[in-house]
């Protein structure tokens, strides 16, 4: 009985040996499946993101590719007005850049010529109101450029046409070279913006005698640039001569001029390009010689006079003596004073007799903006 038992234990433990067996195999075969699905999954996945990481790169690479030979911002690159005026260029950088300039007279698009207007100053413009009602309404067709001394900042409201119209400047002094860098200096910046077309000279005492569609027409069908050139044989004429600056600079070609003028581009270019006359008259036309009466005049007159008018269109007063023109206040404005100076004159315009010679007038002290403002409307043309 005993040995039944013991035989049937035997047997139990067994079965219960073969049963684990079974379930241990089981157990590894359901693991080693889990392993090698794991392993497939982890491959899959690699490939995937391997292939979907080139098809990126592919597709940026072809969407942002561009032709070598292709500029990518196209012609506006070359037409566009610099968009800050306040640049970091030397002045020697300045002019290199200001005088790459088309030679084809053709454009190949649409160019609406633009007026200039260059205010030399040493600060305020307290006649800015007046220019502000003279230019409103002609937006596109002209632009705004002011040198100052360096130190001084305009507060003019972003609504302005004198907004942000400074341009890096440097001391200049009357009577001294320095005006002369002052004055170059407006004309390259100017040169910048390439559908300038007309480069006028001004000084905060200036105001516009005629509205601005009279001297927009005035200068744009001018064919002569506006530069007072003169042979004048006294001492304050080829009396400030020096003959050190033969032979560059003969007697024969001395000028005398206004300071204020009024020129198309390529005068303006020439003026800017010059490299020959600008160091006799730096070194020998100093102080009782007023290099900003002579320079400009001389050089224009030797390389292209027949561009010039050989006029100013800038009226001054030198009835008063002394060396600078009259300067007029509050009291001297009314309507007979401005009629004066607009009427009564004859002068060459395209070679022909006009009634009308002067398109500005200077100099005018603050005191005088409110009657000016008072008779813009009604003599000037403008209000």
């Amino acid at each position: 009985m005993q040995s039944r038992v013991s035989s049937f234990e035997e047997t139990k433990d067994l079965a219960t040996k073969a049963q684990s067996r079974v379930f241990q195999l089981n157990l590894l075969k359901i693991l080693i499946l889990f392993l090698v699905l794991g392993l497939g999954f982890s491959v899959l996945s690699m490939y995937m993101m391997r292939f979907s990481g080139v098809q990126n790169v592919v597709s940026t690479t072809r969407s942002s590719f561009q032709p070598c030979f292709e500029e990518p911002t196209g012609l506006d690159h070359w037409i566009m007005p610099p968009r800050n005026l306040m640049h970091t260029m030397t002045d020697k950088e300045l002019f290199w850049r200001a005088t790459l300039v088309p030679r084809m007279r053709k454009y190949p698009f649409k160019r609406v010529p633009k007026i200039a207007f260059m205010f030399l100053t040493k600060g305020p413009l307290p006649l800015s109101p007046l220019w502000e009602r003279f230019l409103k309404g002609h937006e596109g067709l002209f632009s705004i450029y002011i040198h100052s001394l360096p130190s001084y900042r305009a507060n003019f409201t972003s609504t302005s046409v004198f907004y942000q119209r400074q341009i890096p400047s440097e001391v200049s002094e009357w009577g001294q070279m320095s005006m002369c860098d002052a004055e170059r200096r407006l004309l390259a910046n100017a040169l910048l913006d390439i559908s300038n077309e007309w480069f006028v000279l001004l000084s905060e005492t200036c105001i516009p005698l005629f509205n601005f569609s009279i001297i927009y027409k005035y200068l744009t069908r001018s064919r002569h640039s506006f530069m007072g050139a003169f042979d004048d044989p006294g001492q304050y004429g080829r009396g400030r001569y020096n003959e050190s600056m033969a032979p560059e600079v003969n007697i024969s070609q001395w000028r005398k001029g206004s300071q204020w003028f009024a020129i198309s581009r390529w005068p303006a270019v020439y003026i800017v390009e010059d490299t020959k006359f600008y160091p006799k008259f730096k070194e020998f036309c100093k102080p009782h010689c007023y290099v900003d009466e002579h320079y400009f005049p001389t050089m224009l007159t030797s390389v292209a006079p027949r561009l010039l008018a050989n006029r100013t269109l800038t009226w001054v007063d030198w009835s008063r003596g002394g060396a600078h023109p009259a300067t007029f206040g509050r009291a001297d404005i009314t309507e007979e004073f401005l009629n004066r100076i607009i009427e009564g004159r004859t002068c060459l315009y395209n070679n022909r007799s006009s009634s009308v010679c002067y398109l500005f007038a200077r100099k005018f002290a603050p005191s005088t903006l409110e009657p000016l403002l008072q008779y813009a409307q009604q003599v000037l043309g403008y209000g």
